[in-house]
């Protein structure tokens, strides 16, 4: 198995960069990409890539496994109802089902989720996924959101290839849910299957992630990508526009 680092010598390969600056257009960023067919990892930028943040809403991917197994959410049709707490996203203020949650990244419902199935069973889960550094701290509803739990760019792909291919400790049924309800966009060439997380890093930086696959002809690729942001508007814009720049020169994306 082969790792390729490479980190300054993709610059060419992006659009959008300006003159001056690094590949992540002047902020700290990585991304990993596992290559199934050739067994090969890319990594640019690869001392962040083991570096260990928040996974903010990237944890939505696990926690929805979580909920399934554990017979908490029945199925992606399964609804929990609003709290009636209005928030700062509009789209969060209504009932929502696990398939309308993760496409609308609805932090209430997966808090809610998480309360119903403990402490206890998803500090098991956690271990049985061996997912981060596995830690929750003291509250079961916001460790995935406050950098208690942390988990590195490195990690997220061994995550997502055992996704993919069916190697995690739950049911065949529970990762087919997940796939199938993750968000996706369609290329001619191309179908990428993602979950987006923006959170705030300890030293008060925003920090986007993308993680997910690319399914491309007969091929896939597992990948992560993270990078930082003053706000989190603007890492939001960075890590939709970079991400797909560099994936799409890389000609993974087509």
């Amino acid at each position: 198995m082969k790792r390729l680092s490479i980190i300054f010598l993709l610059f060419s390969l992006v659009l959008n960069a300006q003159e001056n600056k690094d590949l992540f257009a002047g902020h700290s960023g990585t991304l990993v990409i596992y290559d199934v067919n050739k067994n090969e990892y890319l990594t640019i930028n690869a001392e962040r890539a083991a570096l260990r943040f928040t996974p903010a809403s990237t944890f939505k991917i696990p926690n929805s496994l979580i909920g399934l197994e554990t017979g908490v959410i029945k199925d992606e049709n399964f609804v929990i109802k609003w709290d009636g707490i209005k928030r700062w996203n509009d789209d969060w203020n209504k009932d929502h089902t696990l398939s309308s949650a993760i496409k609308f990244s609805v932090v209430p419902y997966y808090q809610e989720l998480a309360r119903r199935v403990g402490k206890k069973r998803m500090q098991l889960f956690l271990n049985s996924l061996n997912y981060g550094n596995k830690i929750i701290g003291e509250r079961v509803d916001s460790f995935w959101l406050d950098n208690t739990l942390q988990i590195s760019a490195d990690e997220q792909v061994e995550f997502m290839k055992k996704l993919y291919e069916y190697k995690l400790p739950v049911s065949k049924r529970a990762i087919d849910i997940v796939k199938n309800i993750m968000s996706e966009e369609r290329y001619s060439k191309s179908l990428l299957k993602f979950k987006t997380g923006t959170g705030k890093k300890a030293t008060g930086e925003f920090i986007g992630w993308l993680v997910g696959y690319i399914e491309k002809e007969n091929n896939v690729y597992l990948f992560a990508f993270n990078v930082d942001g003053e706000t989190f508007d603007e890492v939001v814009k960075i890590r939709a526009e970079l991400s797909r720049d560099i994936l799409k020169q890389l000609k993974i994306i087509e």
